[in-house]
C-alpha cells in the first residue's frame, strides 16, 4: 500500500473518487457535498491532495481546500474504497493530509464539519477542538459546497449557525501557547454522541412539521 501526495499522473484516479465518495455517503445516509472529477483533479494538479494505492488499485483518498486566502484550510472528502475499509487506512490517510496541511499552510487554521463519529475522534486525537460555525471560515464559496448536502435546508434555517454537523478547529497559534506538559483530555464519545441526537431530534423533527 502507497500513500502518497497526489498529482496529475493520478488524474485517471478522479472518476472512481467521486463515485466512491457519492456511493459511501448513499450507505451512510449522511448528506455530503458532490465533487466533480473536474474539481478532484484541481486539487491533485495542485499538490493538495492524498492518495492511497494498492498497487494501481485506487484504496483512498483526501483533499485539502484553501479559504480565506489562506487564513483557512479544511481537510475534505476524506474516503476509502469498500475493499479496504476497517484495516485503518481512513486514519493513515488522515494523519497525512493533516502533514501536508501543516507544511504547505503553517499559520492556517485547519477545520472541519462532519457527522461521524470516527472523523471526530481522529481530529480530536489530531489536536481540533469542537467550536461553533462562527468560528469557521466566512467564505461563501466554502458553505455553497453544502447546499448538494441533504440537510442544507437546516444550515440556511439557522442563518448558517448550526446544522447536523459539528465544527471542529485545529488552531496553530493555540496550540504552541498549550504546555507539553498539560494532560490531553480523552475524547467523550457518548457527549458527541449525544450531541449529534439533540441535533437530530431537534433539526428533523422541525422539517417534518
Amino acid at each position: 500500500m502507497k500513500i502518497v501526495i497526489a498529482n496529475d499522473s493520478h488524474f485517471k484516479y478522479a472518476e472512481i473518487i467521486c463515485e466512491t465518495i457519492a456511493e459511501s455517503a448513499k450507505v451512510r445516509g449522511t448528506g455530503i457535498a458532490k465533487r466533480t472529477p473536474e474539481y478532484i483533479q484541481k486539487r491533485l494538479h495542485n499538490g493538495n491532495a492524498i492518495i492511497a494505492l494498492d498497487g494501481d488499485k485506487f484504496a483512498g483518498f483526501c483533499y485539502i481546500e484553501v479559504w480565506g486566502h489562506e487564513k483557512f484550510v479544511a481537510n475534505s472528502g476524506l474516503i476509502v474504497h469498500p475493499d479496504y475499509r476497517n484495516q485503518g487506512l481512513a486514519k493513515q490517510i488522515k494523519k497525512e493530509i493533516f502533514a501536508l496541511s501543516r507544511s504547505k499552510f503553517p499559520n492556517a487554521k485547519i477545520f472541519g464539519i462532519t457527522t461521524g463519529l470516527a472523523v471526530m475522534k481522529m481530529n480530536y486525537e489530531l489536536g481540533y477542538k469542537p467550536v461553533t460555525f462562527s468560528e469557521l471560515t466566512t467564505d461563501p464559496e466554502f458553505w455553497k459546497g453544502c447546499q448538494t448536502c441533504k440537510n442544507f435546508d437546516i444550515l440556511t434555517r439557522t442563518e448558517q449557525k448550526m446544522c447536523l454537523c459539528t465544527g471542529m478547529l485545529y488552531d496553530p497559534e493555540t496550540k504552541a501557547k498549550e504546555t507539553k506538559s498539560e494532560p490531553k483530555e480523552k475524547l467523550n464519545s457518548k457527549a458527541f454522541q449525544r450531541l449529534k441526537s439533540i441535533k437530530e431530534s431537534l433539526f428533523l423533527n422541525k422539517k417534518t412539521k
